[in-house]
């Protein structure tokens, strides 16, 4: 996308669109935003190259699959120079434990979110790498004990509300 591009109501109707139905043919996508198909599969491969759509994913159960114990992790760094903090994000994004960090303002340095078998093995990632990292100075851990809301799906809207 251009910079300064807008998205409309036929994009954002995409967007939705696709967020509910990753897996949603062209002709159907088509018929519910009211093109047709070659003008949506422009549309959707402009929102792809312009990085607004990012991937297409199956979200997968992790209690089904053996993961059972989501933790959110709050790292704090002993020291924020660009270049500890730019070690620690490369460190993180080789952990396959961890599905989320986000870069924090406010108390902490990192949230993460943590996906592991057990307490024990959340244990041992804890203990054998995270506390490991160069620069890491406190780690708080919050376990999830029931998951209420899990939502993959945002508004769209025209971007002009405040």
């Amino acid at each position: 996308m251009k910079p300064g591009y807008k998205l409309d109501e036929v994009d954002r109707k995409i967007l939705t669109l696709l967020q509910e139905n990753g897996r949603i043919t062209n002709v159907k996508l088509a018929a519910q935003v009211g093109l047709s198909p070659p003008s949506v599969l422009e549309r959707v491969r402009k929102l792809e190259e312009g990085g607004i759509i990012q991937k297409y994913v199956a979200i997968v159960d992790p209690v089904k699959v053996g993961r059972g114990m989501t933790a959110f992790v709050l790292v704090s760094l002993s020291y924020h120079s660009k270049k500890n903090v730019s070690k620690f994000q490369r460190e993180v994004l080789r952990q396959p434990e961890v599905l989320e960090c986000y870069h924090l303002a406010g108390e902490g340095d990192f949230l993460l979110k943590v996906v592991e078998r057990s307490i024990t093995a959340y244990r041992d990632f804890l203990v054998s790498r995270l506390t490991g990292m160069e620069g890491v100075r406190q780690v708080k851990t919050m376990i999830v004990f029931d998951t209420l809301k899990r939502e993959t799906i945002m508004t769209i809207d025209d971007g002009d509300e405040e």
